[in-house]
């Protein structure tokens, strides 16, 4: 999970000097409330809110009574006195029991939908397919959301969106071995301070024609709220939608080569090469916003430049595939432009997206919002340039782009989907025994009824648009298709409370749009799961995520996983974006990152034994196993390298379908790209890939590096 770490997630908790008694509260925790009344759980369960949750497998809390009032609220539900509670439970109850249709209805493929089997005797079914057919009954249809009528003997009618998927996602063919990157990090000598679309088309191409390997997943590449300065986190965007134009390289959009101004452009080009050695040779950070700073300007120049005949019928291509999303995304980035990032700070007018002074200000700027939709489009032919080329090198799979669990509750996405999102409410994590105070992740979360009502139209378009140019999809805490924990703003995270969300018309959508695409998609489903999600999730063909060190037998001795207790159906890799990499994790040097941080919950002492401890163990399983060659037990560079190998020599030993090598280990990186639980005492987001010695790495570089090589021909063998 790529935030500070989860709650869900006992692997890497805060480090508590001893477990709690089983069934005794964390500590540090609230004291308990009185359990809300009968009434009001009666409630919240009817509209999908749980009016508790487990901490840990022996332990039941109670949602507070203010949690369950502020969600239902955010729902548009009066719960404040225990009469609006007896009234909106007894509309509930009617509601529920007079439909004869939910809103949206969930049809797999060879089989109908549960929704019409409760129907009652002798209803008609209309059906009108998205392929604009008509017919009686659900039997035979084609894949699609299509719109659902039941019209009952007693006159009684309802219509519903009608969603028809495939019963599960292909297993992946081949098994394939690839690389795990985030871009921003990844910098070439053609780079403006930052990784580009341009690097991740070279690093395709040579790790496709070159390595053998299947893929390569990166971070999010969403559209960020602009600032200064601008959030660095990858999984905040301010829409998951769009991509930043960050990521563009300048040279490669055609009408570059025709600028006139070059001057200002020769100019421009200093700046960017100033900002990349400032990275690679005097050790800066990367500068996000300086980048955009000098990119921007230089796609002004480019924008000068007329588009010919075949461009222009392209991009007004693009212009009405996008449709009002594209309009809505480019004039919320005309007005922050004007009126600053924070839509819910600017006059009143412009905080609708369909008011007459919102249309009015479009038209003012309608400069500003051709600009930010020829940015888009810009990003997306090369977004899809770069899939392009990966599977063109022999990659099976391509690029596997990776799906925020929500946007930023400033930014274009919350501005133009309002009705959407819950208002007053952002995403987090629970309290547990790891962490008593539980977590405010500050995403606003979609609200689950109108999802339903709209036949999941604003999920629909995400996953699509993302599917264009992807051939696998990492979905962020796919846990979240079943369940969030809401969190009322200016409350506690412990006072929030989870919100259900039909899993079964999630999964569908998200199977529908992967199977439209040929796309394989991957949960990162890390930590604590409820009962039956994995199930389900296997079920319809979406990959599950594990992690070598946590892959433990937790219902019994707590050891190691042997590699043929691991399940086929996922991505194997040794390690992630925000977890220490694999040789700062076997020199123990993550332990000593954090106390220099002053990050310890306990003594250094005790931390180093307990990493030492659990390395040790899974070093010694992977020597039983013949594994560490080379290795003979010491602490130097090579003996590092070797363990390394073996690491990865144990993935491929597993069934995994799919097994990732965390790019960063290929040259010793030490450093992770982010801390979970800091903000300002660590560079998270904005560090390159380095060395062990922490020398930044080009591209170039990386692709000479024997050490990289040694491991991918690990890889390549499929030991």
């Amino acid at each position: 999970m790529t935030r500070p770490r989860s709650a869900d997630d006992p692997a890497e908790g805060s480090g508590t000097s001893e477990d709690p008694p089983p069934g005794a509260p964390p500590p540090g925790a609230p004291p308990p409330e009185d359990p809300p009344p009968e009434d009001l759980r009666r409630l919240a369960e009817l509209y999908g809110v749980v009016p508790s949750y487990q901490p840990s497998a022996d332990r039941t809390v109670a949602a507070s009574v203010t949690a369950l009032t502020l969600v239902l609220a955010a729902l548009g539900v009066d719960a404040r006195t225990p009469a609006a509670v007896a009234a909106a439970l007894a509309a509930r109850e009617h509601e529920l029991g007079a439909r004869l249709l939910p809103p949206t209805v969930v049809c797999w493929s060879g089989g109908g939908p549960d929704a019409t089997a409760v129907l009652p005797p002798g209803t008609r079914l209309r059906v009108e397919t998205e392929q604009g057919e008509t017919r009686t009954g659900t039997a035979g249809l084609p894949p699609g959301v299509h719109r659902l009528t039941a019209t009952a003997p007693d006159g009684r009618s309802a219509t519903s969106h009608l969603v028809v998927a495939p019963p599960a996602l292909p297993a992946p063919g081949e098994r394939s071995f690839g690389l795990l990157v985030q871009l921003y990090s990844l910098l070439s000598r053609r780079s403006w301070g930052m990784g580009d679309l341009g690097d991740l088309t070279e690093l395709a191409t040579w790790a496709g024609r070159a390595l053998g390997a299947g893929f390569v997943q990166v971070n999010p590449l969403h559209a960020a709220v602009p600032g200064t300065p601008t959030d660095p986190s990858p999984y905040r965007p301010s829409s998951r939608r769009f991509p930043d134009p960050v990521h563009l390289r300048i040279e490669d959009v055609p009408e570059y080569a025709h600028v006139e101004d070059r001057e200002r452009l020769g100019a421009l080009l200093a700046q960017a090469a100033r900002l990349r050695e400032a990275v690679l040779e005097e050790g800066a950070l990367i500068d996000r916003d300086a980048v955009w700073e000098a990119k921007r300007a230089a796609l002004e120049l480019v924008r000068e430049v007329p588009l010919g005949p075949g461009r222009q019928a392209a991009y007004a291509d693009f212009l009405a595939r996008e449709g009002e999303a594209l309009e809505d995304h480019a004039t919320w980035c005309a007005l922050a432009e004007a009126h600053g990032p924070d839509w819910r700070r600017w006059p009143a007018g412009l905080r609708d997206p369909r008011s007459p002074e919102t249309a009015r200000a479009r038209r003012e700027l309608m400069d500003r919002v051709d600009f930010h939709c020829r940015l888009a489009w810009l990003t997306d032919t090369q977004l899809t340039a770069a899939q392009r080329a990966a599977r063109e090198s022999g990659m099976p799979i391509g690029i596997v782009h990776d799906l925020a669990v929500g946007v930023h509750p400033d930014g274009a996405d919350a501005w133009a989907q309002q009705e959407h999102f819950a208002a007053g409410m952002s995403v987090g994590a629970p309290p547990d025994a790891f962490n008593a105070r539980g977590q405010d992740w500050g995403l606003p979360p979609w609200r689950p009824d109108r999802l339903a009502e709209s036949g999941y139209a604003p999920y629909r378009r995400l996953l699509r648009a993302l599917f264009r140019f992807a051939g696998a999809l990492r979905i962020d805490h796919v846990m979240g298709l079943f369940r969030l924990w809401w969190v009322p703003r200016g409350h506690a995270p412990t006072q929030g409370a989870y919100v259900r969300y039909d899993a079964e018309a999630m999964l569908a959508v998200l199977v529908l749009e992967a199977s439209r695409a040929g796309a394989l998609v991957i949960g990162e489903d890390l930590g604590t799961v409820e009962p039956g999600v994995r199930e389900r999730l296997r079920s319809h063909g979406v990959l599950g995520t594990s992690v070598l060190w946590f892959e433990r037998d937790w219902d019994g001795d707590g050891r190691p996983l042997p590699p043929e207790s691991w399940r086929a159906g996922c991505l194997a890799t040794a390690t992630t974006h925000d977890l220490p990499s694999t040789a700062a994790r076997l020199t123990g040097e993550h332990v000593e990152l954090r106390h220099g941080l002053g990050l310890l919950t306990r003594p250094l002492e005790q931390e180093r034994a307990e990493a030492a401890a659990d390395t040790g163990e899974w070093l010694e399983l992977l020597s039983r196993l013949g594994l560490t060659r080379g290795s003979h037990g010491g602490h130097g560079a090579g003996e590092e390298e070797a363990e390394i190998q073996a690491v990865h020599r144990f993935l491929l030993r597993t069934p995994a379908r799919m097994v990732g090598v965390w790019l960063p280990d290929g040259v010793g990186d030490r450093r992770p790209q982010n801390l979970p639980g800091t903000w300002d005492q660590y560079p998270n987001w904005r560090l390159p890939v380095a060395d062990a010695r922490g020398r930044p790495v080009t591209l170039e570089e990386l692709a000479r590096s024997p050490r990289m090589r040694a491991l991918m021909e690990v890889l390549r063998a499929r030991e």
